[in-house]
């Protein structure tokens, strides 16, 4: 028996299922899901029909916000780490989602690959080169722009000429935005909903990691807000991801077999692949999402093994060891909001990075949080962020080291002019078996894009479902064929800068929820010491 704490107000399952309409055999919780719904429609067709403006408005936004609260995004995500390692060496740490009898539901193989699969796949893929080489060149005393980030970085700065110096302060910076932090927002999000959901009998949704704060309220509007919060949040994240996905699986696409890159381009891609994800949604979350990430963890394993056996070797595991203890070295200089000397470095990459992944968060949140059950908050905890940020580093040292030794090598190679998008297939073009490479890598890109898609439309039905994990197919094809259409508007829209405008939606959605997740991190607190003094 399940020794989960039970909360009177709670009304399993809301007890308001009087509130949630059934047109059309629909299960929706009207106020969430209509307002959310409503609006996603109309921002898409406003955004359509107001291009022009659209443009000149994201173009303003992003750098508006990261310019702004680089101060905030940056304290927030401490926080958010300083809060996890808290749940690591307190006896909070003993807790069990579900219980003390609970099992988990996965192995640790799957859970993992669900991890990966949701929570950075895409973004590895599109940065896992270009990121290592932008810090490399910024940290030699240059600068660069990509995707709209300005590239330019002096607190770590190496001498001049300092090649090896130059590798391992460009490596520990690129770990800095895909390790600790990231993972350590995602965990708070995703322990808070498992949490309450597995441990107090809540719904699986937004507002009732709140309980502790609204009480009864986060059954009413309060509630309402958060979980609309969310939807945006989560939808435009992943959309800008979608995005990312998209332009890269196209260049790569152009590069072997010369197709074209435009918007018909964009527009077709993303319908083939938000179908493949609905064929995935359909087929629920063990017969769609585990089995695409399990496939995509294995080919995401062969790439990296094939790389780090035929590319350079030496220069890989050296960028790996030097580019880990460089970043323990300076996380903390990396890490202060105030009194920095490398504005556009923050602003520029770390700021538009804590909004991103916090825009993703009740998406990947949710994710983890339903396939956790069963796990202690200690171990939940080092598994979710700390073996995460190992393998990262194992990651950007192969693709970036690899990138950053031929341009050692050859100053006028090409993967250091090649796009943003076209790094990755320019860096595996020297090595063996270009071609099957190359092609793997997009098929990599892919099938992220589906798992992604997939797990967010799951997610977003949770919530405007009102906590309920099996509601009507249909509502997540609604979800799936939005999350699609959002990414491909931005991706129209935004024309050549398209990139500017998916980081603008992150950004804009993440920055109001930050401020959730931190009344969160209080929220979880009190509902863990009450956990706590009940059992003891």
């Amino acid at each position: 028996m399940s020794d989960a704490v039970t909360v009177e107000e709670a009304k399993t399952g809301y007890e308001i299922g009087q509130d949630n309409i059934t047109p059309f055999g629909l299960d929706i919780h009207n106020p969430v899901f209509m307002i959310s719904g409503l609006s996603i429609v109309a921002f898409v067709i406003i955004t359509l029909m107001f291009q022009q403006g659209a443009t000149e408005f994201f173009g303003w936004l992003r750098p508006t916000l990261t310019s702004t609260f680089d101060w905030f995004f940056l304290s927030a995500a401490n926080i958010f780490v300083l809060f996890c390692v808290m749940l690591l060496v307190t006896p909070f740490g003993k807790i069990r989602l579900g219980g003390a009898d609970a099992k988990a539901d996965y192995g640790y193989l799957g859970w993992f690959a669900m991890l990966f699969a949701a929570g950075m796949g895409i973004g590895l893929m599109f940065f896992g080169v270009s990121e290592p080489m932008s810090h490399f060149a910024s940290s030699m005393g240059g600068t660069s722009m990509e995707g709209g980030m300005r590239t330019d970085w002096a607190p770590l700065g190496a001498a001049a000429g300092d090649i090896d110096g130059a590798r391992s302060l460009g490596m520990a910076a690129t770990i800095f935005h895909w390790a600790l932090h990231p993972w350590a927002i995602y965990a708070v999000v995703a322990l808070a909903l498992a949490f309450f959901s597995f441990n107090y009998n809540l719904p699986l949704t937004l507002r009732s990691a709140f309980y502790p704060l609204l009480g009864e309220r986060v059954w009413g509007w309060w509630g309402h807000i958060i979980d609309i919060m969310a939807v945006f949040a989560t939808l435009f994240g992943i959309a800008t991801s979608l995005g990312f996905g998209t332009e890269q699986a196209l260049a790569g696409f152009n590069f072997l077999f010369g197709w074209g890159t435009g918007n018909a381009a964009k527009v077709i891609l993303i319908t083939v692949i938000t179908s493949m994800a609905l064929i995935s949604v359909l087929r629920g979350l063990d017969g769609g999402v585990k089995v695409l990430s399990e496939v995509n963890i294995g080919l995401a394993l062969l790439l990296l093994a094939f790389v780090i056996i035929v590319g350079p070797t030496a220069a890989i595991f050296d960028s790996i060891f030097s580019g880990a203890i460089s970043y323990v070295q300076n996380v903390i200089p990396l890490s202060m909001p105030f009194g920095r000397e490398d504005a556009n470095f923050s602003q520029g990459w770390t700021s538009f990075y804590w909004a991103w992944w916090i825009s993703w968060s009740p998406f990947v949140g949710m994710f983890i949080a339903r396939v956790s059950r069963g796990r202690t908050l200690r171990e939940f905890v080092f598994c979710v962020i700390l073996i995460p940020t190992l393998v990262t580093m194992v990651w950007m040292g192969a693709f970036g080291g690899t990138a950053i030794a031929q341009v050692v090598a050859d100053a006028a190679a090409p993967v250091k002019a090649a796009a943003l998008e076209l790094k990755l297939f320019e860096m595996l073009k020297p090595l063996p078996l270009a071609t099957i490479t190359s092609f793997i890598g997009i098929i990599l890109v892919l099938v992220f894009f589906v798992t992604s898609s997939d797990s967010a439309s799951l997610v977003i039905d949770t919530i405007t479902a009102g906590g309920k994990t099996d509601a009507p197919a249909a509502q997540r094809v609604f979800w799936c064929v939005f999350e699609g259409l959002v990414a491909a508007v931005l991706l129209i829209v935004g024309g050549k800068e398209s990139l500017t405008a998916l980081q603008a939606m992150a950004v804009s959605t993440g920055f109001p929820f930050t401020i959730v997740l931190l009344l969160m991190c209080i929220s979880l607190f009190m509902g863990l010491r009450t956990y706590s003094n009940k059992k003891a």
